[in-house]
């Protein structure tokens, strides 16, 4: 596959701390929202419990070699805020701290640039049990967590995420309850969007007085389309952009937020100078993009004037219309956003990849799907750069098969492949496939 890439773009691959590390309670780590939710019968689909998952707090060296083997320029890891703060406040945890050190370390000595996320949904349950998310005192204290992995990690990491997904945490965290931590508020979980955003900035002050280079949030984007072009449809699918969207990105890049109040929505906890700490927090836009949204009005009247619905002739992802497979939409959000920001900062593309049905046990996946897959958003990538958006890196979610969520282990993303009763590691063809297109690209670099 030929791609018309610049010189230099970059190449990654990502995985979260607690989708693949298991030990969920080795050195002293404390209890997070998902320990939580997955307690209850049914509320994860298979009755797992990520544990041991891929094993990897025990064996982080596989992971680092699978990283190394692909070429590729960083890893994208994340260090959960439970393991390092148990309650959420005081001192941090050195025996977690000295664990996430030595990662870092064979990251390097691998020549892989270790790229951290602070906040990959593991919230302490601590402070969940104090507001979480809906409280601002949460800002803060997500603010001193961030010092102090800044501190112990700062000599050798340069580059960070602060949060990952705000929208999802917001949007299925507080609002339908569907991820943790479970809660049901609808329209009353939008201070999380602010309150997130303000961990956000707190977060990037505090990892810059350590000596950061390269500080960003990434948030998952969808491009929404109204089913119908009928004004319903065209008013609901602007509902759900703002909500999805734009009330996270209009406040890093614009910083102001939309106008949600005209749409019937309670206006956003503001105080004096949250606004300009918020804009000026980004040194690039994170992007993680999966699937495009399609939107009609809702049919009866309630509390939600829209409804999602299957994307018409889109094929689909292990997880059905729910995830239809449209790489043009990436193209698309990627234009648009710089269309409505011109001044946008660069991109990078913090996740996007596939899950399909594959074998439980070991042995050779021939995933040509998810080849497709990907092939087909890196040149949606290469497009929307042609059209002068400014993206400088493209992830993989994942590099292995891990727990997914409230999904179990019924959903396989990886590049490798995991079983996950023997811990065995086997990488896919699509593993190869990544691996020789980052060569190509980078011996394009070299001459």
């Amino acid at each position: 596959m030929t791609l018309a890439l610049p010189p230099g773009f970059r190449f990654s691959a990502a995985t979260s701390a607690f989708q693949i590390e298991g030990s969920r309670d080795a050195d002293g780590g404390g209890r997070s929202i998902w320990d939580d939710f997955l307690e209850p019968p049914g509320a994860i689909i298979d009755g797992s419990t990520a544990d041991p998952a891929c094993d990897s707090y025990r064996h982080p060296e596989s992971d680092v070699a699978l990283a190394a083997g692909l070429g590729l320029d960083r890893y994208r890891f994340s260090i959960p805020w439970a393991r390092i703060q148990p309650e959420g406040r005081g001192h941090a945890n050195v025996a977690a701290l000295d664990h996430y050190s030595r990662l870092v370390d064979l990251l390097l000595d691998a020549a892989v640039t270790p790229f951290p996320t602070l906040y990959h949904w593991e919230m302490p349950s601590a402070v969940e049990a104090d507001g979480g998310w809906l409280h601002r005192d949460t800002a803060a204290r997500f603010s001193e967590y961030a010092a102090l992995v800044a501190a112990r990690l700062g000599d050798r990491v340069s580059h960070w995420y602060t949060l990952n997904e705000p929208a999802m945490t917001t949007l299925q965290g507080y609002a339908t309850g569907a991820l943790a931590p479970g809660r049901q508020l609808l329209f009353g979980a939008l201070p999380t969007v602010h309150h997130q955003l303000l961990a956000h900035a707190g977060a990037a002050e505090a990892l810059r007085t350590a000596g950061a280079q390269q500080v960003g949030l990434v948030n998952n984007h969808t491009w929404v389309r109204p089913l119908r072009d009928t004004d319903e449809d065209r008013t609901a699918a602007h509902v759900y952009d703002v909500i999805h969207n734009r009330i996270f990105s209009e406040p890093l890049l614009d910083g102001a937020y939309p106008d949600i109040e005209s749409l019937g929505l309670p206006a956003m906890p503001v105080q004096a100078d949250d606004m300009a700490r918020i804009r000026g927090s980004i040194d690039f836009y994170g992007i993680n993009f999966y699937n495009p949204t399609t939107v009609t009005a809702a049919e009866a009247a309630g509390p939600i004037p829209f409804d999602i619905v299957s994307t018409p002739g889109a094929p689909v992802t292990g997880f059905g219309p729910e995830w239809p497979i449209m790489p043009g939409a990436l193209r698309d959000l990627l234009i648009d956003l710089k269309r409505r920001h011109p001044d946008l900062p660069p991109v990078i593309i913090g996740e996007n990849g596939a899950s399909f049905a594959e074998p439980e046990r070991s042995g050779p996946v021939d995933d040509q799907n998810r080849i497709d897959y990907l092939a087909g958003h890196l040149a949606a990538v290469a497009e929307a750069i042609d059209a002068g958006v400014a993206v400088e890196e493209y992830t993989v979610w994942s590099l292995l098969d891990n727990w997914e969520w409230a999904d179990g282990y019924t959903q396989r993303f990886g590049l490798v492949h995991v079983d996950f009763e023997t811990g065995e590691r086997t990488p896919k063809a699509s593993y190869d496939w990544y691996r020789n297109l980052i060569a190509r690209h980078h011996g394009e670099d070299a001459r």
